[in-house]
């Protein structure tokens, strides 16, 4: 009997060295790793149908003899053609990729379960399909109600793994199982939400009995994961609370008043609410650590200029850190602006300043001659140290590295946090990556501003396009074509903006025209930024560079390139760089890819301008792990827990981790054992990577 889940993979049946070692690259070395090994999805043979009574269209299940293999060469890849019966009549499956390693796993004679849908050419035919070899009348495993896939690796398939190898291995194990192996969730928790017990959750996940079982031992396993991540942050809060406020703020101070008088317009309903919460925070007993979301153009930056305000007259510095020079001079740009004529410093720390600029900033910044601090991944050096740092502000905040915000927030003595972010956050994502935060949204744009019209439209439509372009910049707007520059060593992405530019500049002659990319000298696009800021350029050529931070109220037209190959809430940040002004303004995205799936995933930016529905829509899509910067919060894969959909489970986990921490800081208690052992060995050494340490 297996009593311990620290068993080695090679003490289990059916595993030699060569499976030992292709588990190993899968990540899989101890009984418990195998166990949490899921499938990638199931098949239901619980009900087969009989080929000579498939419908065109629909998808299920077919068990038959193969009859015949064929590997038929095209133009420039072969075909592997299949062909199956059951005595009522003949399937064809059908496999484009994959074929060499397909073709071997079958023989004539085999009797093979697959799924599928039903298509017609002459004749029924699959393609695709999910399969198995199985034997008729002894292979219990392989046919007959629900059956696990899982996920193979080449390596797992050239040590002989394959669903059916990995089906017999788990049942192998579950059959020496020891009972009394613990639960990690307390039993407590297990009847206070009709949880199932571990054993019997992970049996019916590799052996479900029905689909109903099969969806409780999900759940079960979806808490599990909602309430470890849960448990990080909760240990976050706990700490943050146990933090005296080094830079406790007791007074508003003239600075804030003069500031407000002097602003040429009434702050919006919004920003008068969040910055009312910010002044409570850096007044309490403990530091500030506030998220503020808000769309592009919402007003985060004069929230932002506030906080500050009131740091400053209670003696303390503010440094806000942008990730780009062309964000970081914006802002400066702003606080000059604002705090020059109140008799406050401010200074801009870039990369690329002369050594001697550098040196007397730095002297004058420890020396707190300068209040506030705005700059890059300068901020970050070692030799660059404040005298009273009071508030970090963190802009774009998931453009940045964990260790990175901890670097500048370490220059302080618990110096309060304001993180911003245009990329608005779906709540339940939000929940779990910034958990241990408090969140402000600013959710009002300031009056007068026109919601951006957004039209997709094909390459054919471009002529008509440019007749736009052109009178709108003879009406004296001025205009952005974005090209997709995903990394600066795609040399061939580089090349189409600098061929777009070229033939552009042809089309618009009559024009300025300028380009404007990562590679571009600093120098060269701070010249071609101000210039663009003086309406001296009318149609600016560029990568994403202009996402963030380029304010131009003038400019009107937003045309986007290969739009295809942008994320959704990569282009709402590019989208939001117009209408900054009174004017009606455009964003025209250029669909080149002409399938069906990414004209509708691009739909959605003509129906909506509201951000958060389509961070939403853009999480549906490419995964919660790939949009915004999940991965570097260092959070552990998700195998159940879906962050966008499983938000009642995450509310409840909450409650749950924030009760059982409370009652148990440490989990000490005797119930809570399996608990403490289970997060230590899979949670406890993320927590400084999420931000949490």
């Amino acid at each position: 009997m297996y009593d311990d889940l620290k068993i080695p993979v090679i003490r289990l049946p059916l595993i030699g060295e060569k499976r030992q070692s292709a588990l190993a690259e899968a990540g899989i070395h101890t009984l418990e790793d195998l166990l949490y090994y899921i499938p990638r999805d199931y098949l239901d043979r619980s009900s087969v149908k009989p080929i000579g009574r498939l419908i065109t269209g629909e998808e299920c299940t077919v068990v038959g003899e193969v009859r015949q293999i064929k590997l038929i060469p095209a133009r420039k890849r072969k075909i592997l053609k299949v062909e199956i019966s059951d005595g009522s009549g003949l399937l064809t499956l059908n496999w484009f990729h994959g074929t060499e390693w397909i073709q071997k796993a079958f023989s004539p004679g085999d009797t093979i379960s697959v799924f599928g849908k039903v298509e017609f050419f002459r004749g029924n035919t699959m393609t695709h399909p999910d399969f198995d070899i199985i034997d008729p009348g002894k292979d219990t495993l392989n046919t007959g109600g629900v059956i696990p896939v899982y996920p193979l690796t080449q390596n797992l398939r050239q040590s002989g793994f394959s669903s059916r190898a990995f089906r017999r291995l788990f049942a192998a194990v579950m059959d020496n199982l020891d009972p009394g192996i613990p639960d990690c969730i307390p039993d407590s928790m297990l009847r206070e939400f009709d949880l199932s017990p571990f054993l019997e959750a992970v049996r019916q996940i590799h052996f479900p009995d029905s689909p109903e079982a099969l969806q409780k031992a999900k759940h079960r396993f979806k808490f599990q994961e909602s309430l470890m991540l849960q448990s990080m942050l909760a240990i976050k809060r706990n700490k943050i609370r146990q933090t005296p406020n080094a830079a406790r703020c007791s007074k508003a101070g003239d600075i804030l008043h003069k500031l407000y008088r002097h602003l040429p317009f009434e702050p919006t309903g919004a920003q008068k609410r969040v910055i009312k919460e910010i002044y409570t925070d850096l007044g309490a007993e403990v530091p500030m650590n506030r998220l503020l979301q808000g769309d592009v153009g919402c007003g985060k930056t004069l929230v932002a200029s506030m906080a500050a305000a009131i740091v400053t007259a209670n003696g303390y510095q503010t440094a806000i850190m942008a990730p780009t020079e062309i964000l970081a001079n914006q802002h400066y740009e702003h606080f000059k602006k604002e705090f020059d004529r109140l008799d406050v410093r401010s200074c801009l720390m870039t990369g690329k300043m002369t050594r001697k600029v550098r040196d007397a900033l730095r002297e004058a910044i420890v020396s707190g001659q300068i209040p506030i601090v705005i700059g890059t991944h300068a901020l970050l050096q070692e030799d660059v140290l404040f005298s009273h740092l009071g508030l970090v502000v963190i802009d774009e905040q998931h453009r940045f590295g964990v260790d990175q915000r901890a670097a500048l927030i370490g220059k302080g003595m618990h110096p309060h946090v304001l993180a911003m972010t245009a990329t608005p956050i779906p709540r339940t994502l939000s929940m779990t990556l910034y958990g241990d935060m408090d969140i402000s949204v600013i959710d009002e744009l300031p009056p007068g501003r026109i919601p951006v019209k957004t039209k997709v439209v094909d390459p054919g439509r471009l002529p008509g396009v440019y007749d736009f372009l052109e009178k709108e910049m003879t009406s004296g707007r001025q205009v952005y074509v974005v090209y997709p520059l995903i990394a600066e060593s795609e040399r061939s992405d580089l090349q189409a903006v600098e061929k777009g530019y070229e033939d552009l500049s042809v089309r618009f002659a009559n024009f300025r025209i300028a380009m404007l990319h990562g590679k571009t000298k600093k120098e060269e696009k701070d010249r071609i930024m101000s210039a663009f800021g003086r309406n001296e350029i009318q149609l600016l050529v560029s990568t994403t560079v202009i996402e963030v931070g380029v304010d131009n109220p003038n400019a009107t037209v937003m045309l986007i390139e290969n739009a295809e190959r942008f994320g959704l809430s990569q282009l709402h940040q590019m989208r939001g760089r117009v209408g900054r002004g009174g004017a009606v303004s455009w964003c025209i995205l250029v669909r080149r890819n002409t399938a069906d799936t990414a004209y509708e995933r691009l739909k959605i930016m003509e129906r909506s301008n509201d951000g958060f529905e389509i961070s939403e829509e853009d999480m549906r899509q490419r995964g919660q792990g790939d949009v915004f910067g999940a991965r570097q919060h260092g959070l552990p894969d998700l195998k159940f827990l879906n962050l966008l959909t499983d938000r009642k489970i995450l509310e409840t986990t909450r409650k749950a981790a924030v009760a059982a921490f409370t009652r148990d800081p440490h989990l000490l208690l005797p119930e809570n054992k399996e608990f403490r052992r289970y997060f230590l060995d899979h949670y406890f050494k993320k927590i400084h990577y999420a931000g949490i340490g």
